[in-house]
């Protein structure tokens, strides 16, 4: 009888020695509550002691904790709806305060960043979400890390992760970019003319002071073209040959001046008697061919045309009467 009552004394012994041992991990430490009272000291890892029934151990992981915040929308500060998700890296530094100042330092710290977040995003534009961020995860951190001291937690870093635009503004920003893309290039191209202008022009100037260069090219030029499978066939025209007929004519404008101003006023005077003398001429020939249908007088000198001078309406009247004269005659012989 005696026998059974120690031994059942060792088994109750052995059990409350059991449900009193605890193991805490490396990456752990222990906070003890005894009647609901904190325990100053924070338990190591390893093998640690409670008493059953008046101790309560609460373990507190001290590893890196990795919270991904959901999706926040929010407007931006130049009123562009976006929506915009970050993560969260933290660690808790005071067990104690972890357990004590919040009821669950985790589901605290993810209500903390969406809040933070949304803030973020109503205070920056959205060239800044775009390319920027590294200022905005600064601020972001900031914001979570000040609450969270209290709560023996210390932010490690936090990064935004995606921003989410709408269909609208995705394509706006692609036609701006579109744009820009189009200037550049224009601006390479114009940039590239202008530097390629003036090389010509100095290559026009060297080739100005030694026409022996530009002759060079010239050839070269042809033998360009004679190495292509072609059928044109390029004649170079000497240059100096159409510098000798510039000359020439330069020369020619400048001396026919000079030769009016010596013929004077004589050459001019025996001009305009030939003209008279040829008017003359031509309204003789005009009213001495009468036509023999009796139909009119028509005459050509010279292929053109002749007027009739001022003077031919009396000649025209002296022949219209000899032809008047001369009808009653004919007439009795019809």
């Amino acid at each position: 009888m005696i026998i059974e009552v120690l031994i059942g004394v060792l088994v109750v012994l052995a059990l409350v020695a059991a449900s009193s041992v605890r193991i805490i991990r490396q990456y752990e430490r222990g906070v003890v509550l005894r009647f609901g009272r904190l325990q100053r000291t924070v338990r190591p890892p390893g093998l640690t002691a409670i008493m059953p029934g008046v101790d309560r151990l609460r373990k507190v992981n001290m590893q890196i904790i990795t919270m991904p915040v959901p999706g926040q929308e929010g407007i931006t500060r130049d009123n562009v709806t976006v929506k915009v998700d970050a993560v969260v890296y933290f660690n808790v530094t005071d067990p104690a305060r972890a357990v004590i100042n919040v009821e669950d330092y985790l589901f605290a710290m993810g209500q903390v960043a969406q809040a933070s977040l949304r803030s973020i995003i109503g205070k920056s534009d959205l060239d800044d979400l775009l390319s920027d961020r590294e200022k905005l995860n600064q601020g972001l951190e900031v914001m979570i890390d000040s609450p969270a001291l209290n709560w023996g937690v210390h932010i490690d870093r936090v990064e935004i992760k995606d921003v989410s635009l709408p269909e609208a503004m995705k394509r706006s920003i692609a036609r701006q970019a579109e744009a820009e893309r189009e200037r550049r290039s224009r601006i390479i191209s114009a940039d590239g003319e202008f530097q390629a202008s003036r090389k010509l022009s100095e290559a026009a100037a060297v080739m100005g002071q030694t026409p022996a260069a530009l002759q060079l090219r010239l050839l070269e030029t042809v033998v360009e073209v004679a190495a292509e499978k072609n059928s044109t066939l390029v004649l170079p025209f000497p240059v100096e040959l159409l510098r000798f007929v510039d000359r020439t004519r330069d020369g020619a404008t400048e001396a026919a001046p000079a030769a009016m101003d010596t013929s004077g006023n004589g050459h001019s005077r025996a001009e305009d008697g030939g003209e008279t003398e040829q008017r003359r001429s031509t309204a003789e020939e005009w009213y001495e061919l009468p036509d023999d249908a009796g139909g009119g007088v028509s005459v050509r000198t010279s292929g053109v045309e002749a007027e009739s001078p001022p003077h031919v309406p009396e000649q025209r009247d002296t022949h219209e009467r000899a032809e008047e004269s001369d009808s009653p005659r004919a007439g009795p012989t019809g």
